[in-house]
């Protein structure tokens, strides 16, 4: 088996067959199946398998120990997502496991591949959610409470799948497992393109948030409703969208992106009664990240009286700039033969984690540069390199 084979076996779940990117949000079919396959793969391994009350899945080499070495990354997708984003990782995983093996290692201590669900937010709005529902770092309230686009609380969907809500939350034994924990992943942006280099070692996450825009105006009649009568919210949130990239452009390091916008109700022949967007803002500086919402947050409430509506700015969660453990990001490199270190834009569930244990990662060379995208991509050398690079990372820990 390869990575490149085991990617190969999960190419059509999820699929979009039109735009040929991947729609798999937590606890979906999709990732449900993948979830399925994911178990299946690591019990033909030997490994045993659980979920725990947080949904997290781990497939254990070795009886779970406190202080193991843990690897992995997660299943589900931004809608219309690339291929390997999240599932790169976990198939990495796997297959370092064989190369371990091949090589004859023996393992002195244990060794997990943890599938963290709800990693890219894209089904309740909470970027690294089973990370942060580990660690304590959301309240369990809050999350239970979380609904999706079709009104079904978090609650509701885990215990459809056999997770207790009412156990959710911090866990400190699970927690106490994780000795190091070390994520593979796709790059998310050209580093190792320019470098001419098939792996490169995390260094920086930035510090990045969401927040929700609610626009309340007056829903009317398309037809019947003067232009000097309308206080229409579609008119005034898109005055906030094109405000909140103007204000990111002043802010030099600063990107900020408005990627989902719904009014309500939504009829072509309907004056909306209200819309919801939603902003991703992100700075090296965490206080430059929360300066520029606050000053987007001010726009929008002058663009809302302008136009004759109300508006509120809600945050759904915040990560600040995360500097990974340089002790272990040197050993990582060092054990790749001196692999470049390289900051990210992207969040990960190992930038949750590096709070609470030392955690690295590595970084899979991607062509395009292009993420959260079906163009998003990979050779399959650099694929199958990543187990390897994987594995040989993992048997200094092991050993």
């Amino acid at each position: 088996m390869s990575v490149t084979r085991l990617l190969d076996d999960i190419r059509s779940v999820g699929r979009d067959p039109r735009s040929g990117g991947y729609y798999r949000p937590v606890l979906s079919p999709s990732e449900l199946d993948l979830r399925s396959w994911f178990v299946g793969e690591a019990e033909r391994r030997g490994l045993d398998v659980e979920t725990d009350r947080n949904g997290i899945v781990w497939a254990w080499w070795g009886a779970p120990a406190s202080g193991s070495i843990v690897t992995g990354s997660h299943l589900d997708s931004v809608p219309g997502g690339g291929a390997f984003d999240g599932p790169l990782g976990v198939a990495a995983a796997l297959e370092a496991i064989d190369v371990l093996r091949a090589r004859g290692v023996a393992p002195r201590r244990s060794l997990a591949i943890a599938v963290f669900p709800e990693e890219e937010g894209s089904r309740f709005g909470v970027a690294c959610l089973g990370s942060r529902l580990l660690t304590g770092k959301i309240d369990p309230d809050r999350a239970r409470a979380l609904t999706d686009a079709d009104g079904d609380t978090l609650a509701d969907v885990f215990a459809r799948n056999g997770i207790d809500p009412a156990h959710l939350g911090r866990d400190d034994e699970t927690l106490a497992r994780v000795g190091r924990f070390v994520e593979l992943h796709i790059e998310q942006g050209r580093g190792l393109v320019d470098l001419n280099q098939p792996i490169g070692v995390g260094s920086s996450i930035l510090g990045h948030g969401r927040w929700r825009v609610r626009v309340q105006g007056q829903g009317n009649h398309a037809g019947t409703t003067a232009m000097t009568d309308r206080a229409d919210p579609v008119v005034a949130a898109a005055a906030m969208v094109g405000a909140v990239a103007a204000l990111a452009r002043e802010t030099p390091d600063a990107r900020a992106t408005v990627g989902r916008f719904e009014p309500f109700p939504g009829g072509t022949n309907v004056i909306a009664s209200a819309v919801s967007f939603w902003i991703d803002a992100r700075h090296p500086d965490d206080a430059v990240t929360l300066a520029l919402v606050s000053r987007v947050d001010a726009a929008c409430a002058e663009l809302a009286a302008l136009h004759g509506c109300t508006v509120e700015l809600r945050e759904e969660s915040w990560s600040p700039t995360v500097g990974f453990n340089r002790d272990l990001a040197a050993e990582l490199s060092t054990a790749l033969g001196g692999a470049p270190l390289l900051g990210t834009g992207a969040g990960h569930d190992a930038g949750i984690l590096s709070e609470f244990v030392p955690s690295g990662m590595l970084f899979t060379r991607n062509p395009t540069g292009i993420s959260h995208s079906p163009e998003e991509d990979a050779e399959d050398a650099d694929v199958d390199h990543s187990a390897v690079a994987l594995a040989d990372v993992l048997q200094g820990m092991l050993s």
